[in-house]
């Protein structure tokens, strides 16, 4: 009789450990999802920048955002292992897509009918004019003061939120668009002196 009733003990015993187990399960994947949700949110943007700036196409970049986040997930949960710079970890993934890709266009080359080319526009298209424009740009921008120059940098080429661009400069951010302001006047200035 001892036996019977320590086998039923048992068995219920198991019973309650086999759910205590799927709750744990449950709350570790419950964590393990608040985590994941987190390091989405904390990196989206400088992954999507620093691939936007390889690719200078929206749709592309946002494609091989999405495609980091999978196979660095899928690695992490086949893995198993913790990453001590998550940023890197992910601008790494990303280089590797972007070079995989890149390696795939210039094998396939770029495919050019050749009875559609407009001679007439190849012949006229002139590319001194845009270098001139480079060079002018750049020395207008290099009479710009440094704050002003990181700012039109921070703010208007790469894109950064003046929050973004308040803690980089460590300025306000009401300081940060009067400098914004200012730096665009100047520049506009500086190009309406210049004939051109």
């Amino acid at each position: 009789m001892p036996k019977e009733s320590s086998l039923y003990i048992g068995s219920w015993k198991g019973r309650k450990d086999s759910r205590m187990l799927k709750k744990r399960h449950k709350v570790n994947l419950d964590m393990r999802n608040l985590q994941i949700e987190k390091l989405c949110s904390d990196t989206w943007k400088d992954i999507y920048r620093f691939i936007y700036y390889k690719v200078l196409n929206r749709e592309e970049a946002e494609d091989i955002t999405q495609e980091t986040y999978i196979k660095a997930f899928a690695y992490l949960k086949e893995k198993n292992q913790d990453i001590d710079n998550y940023l890197g970890f992910l601008k790494t993934i990303a280089l590797n897509i972007l070079r995989d890709r890149w390696r795939i266009k210039k094998r396939a080359g770029y495919i050019i009918n050749i009875e559609e080319l407009d001679e007439g526009a190849i012949k006229s298209e002139d590319f001194t004019e845009n270098t001139v424009n480079h060079i002018v740009i750049e020395k207008v921008m290099q009479s710009l003061t440094f704050e002003q120059r990181r700012i039109i940098e921070l703010r208007i080429i790469k894109g950064f939120s003046v929050a973004e661009t308040a803690k980089v400069i460590k300025k306000s951010e009401g300081a940060i668009r009067i400098m914004q302001y200012r730096a665009l006047q100047d520049l506009a200035e500086k190009f309406n002196s210049l004939d051109i």
